[in-house]
């Protein structure tokens, strides 16, 4: 298996590391990182054990991939001032399936559009994983995966990235309808991403022992746009997240970690794309609106600070 990843950050740089530790070919385009990564290639600490991670190439960008890959693996944040499918364009080839290792809901279809005739595989990480410098990737928790083709489906290839994953140590599973587990992930994202961010920089749990409530509302609202969209969710789904929420470690969000370096947060990708789906679908989500509406304000902030 050869594959590609795009984007060294944690998601990347760990992701990356489990499949070359499964005997996959892995190189990887990274960006801000490069001259780190081509020097001393990626170390992950990890409970699966500390390790360094040495791509088989290293590139700037696409346009230096010397062959296409079996799998092009998109491990960037869901940014609207990114052009995800220019990032892959040059290394796509004919049989290149395309993977997206990324957060948010409905963020398919510019991907589709750009690469018509790919096979597109949408995956989700449920991980607790960060990069703490160049090069440093930190994994808590967890680390299970899902895929499966888009909008619906399980290949070969899936089954084949899958069974990589196992063989790395991590549990990936197929699911026939990805865009239902996008919605259940979503359950969790939505609160907890921009709660963190608007409570100052409260942890998951300090977040989920003053505010459950409030978090369970925020999940039954997506919950409503799931069904709404085709794609309901299982009754005990607002349950097993609070609960999987009280097992985890003290732990900084993805949106919260971008939030405390100034960096853009994935606001759209996960919470505005529910809230344009709602509105699309007529479904009242009156407090993720409001949620929204004050994360775009933090945006905001984040986008007069001095450079």
């Amino acid at each position: 298996m050869k594959a590609l990843i795009v984007g060294t950050g944690a998601v990347g740089g760990f992701y990356g590391a489990l499949l070359a530790r499964a005997g996959a070919e892995v190189a990887v385009v990274s960006r801000s990182d490069y001259e780190t990564v081509r020097r001393d290639g990626i170390h992950v600490r990890s409970p699966l054990g500390e390790w360094t991670f040495r791509p088989a190439a290293v590139y700037r960008n696409a346009a230096e991939v010397a062959s296409p890959p079996d799998y092009a693996i998109l491990c960037t944040k869901v940014l609207p001032h990114i052009d995800r499918p220019a990032l892959i364009r040059d290394a796509v080839g004919p049989d290149t399936a395309i993977v997206l290792i990324q957060n948010g809901v409905e963020i398919e279809d510019e991907i589709v559009e750009a690469f018509p005739d790919h096979e597109l595989i949408s995956g989700l990480a449920f991980v607790c994983v960060s990069r703490t410098a160049p090069g440093q990737v930190w994994h808590q928790a967890y680390g299970n995966l899902m895929f499966g083709d888009y909008p619906a489906g399980v290949s070969p290839r899936v089954e084949s990235l899958c069974a990589a994953f196992d063989r790395a140590g991590v549990r990936a599973r197929a699911a026939a309808d990805i865009v239902a587990a996008r919605w259940r992930k979503c359950v969790w994202n939505a609160p907890f991403n921009p709660l963190s961010v608007l409570s100052g920089g409260l942890y998951t749990s300090d977040i989920l022992q003053s505010q459950e409530a409030f978090v369970r509302t925020l999940m039954g609202e997506v919950c409503a746009i799931a069904a709404t969209t085709g794609h309901p969710l299982p009754e005990d789904v607002i349950d097993r997240n609070i609960e999987d929420t009280r097992r985890m470690p003290p732990y900084k969000t993805s949106m919260l970690l971008d939030f405390e370096a100034g960096r853009p947060m994935e606001t759209e990708a996960i919470l505005g794309n529910a809230v344009r789906a709602a509105r699309r679908e007529g479904v009242p989500v009156p407090h993720l609106e409001s949620v929204y509406a004050l994360m775009q304000l933090r945006q905001r902030q984040l986008d007069k600070r001095p450079s």
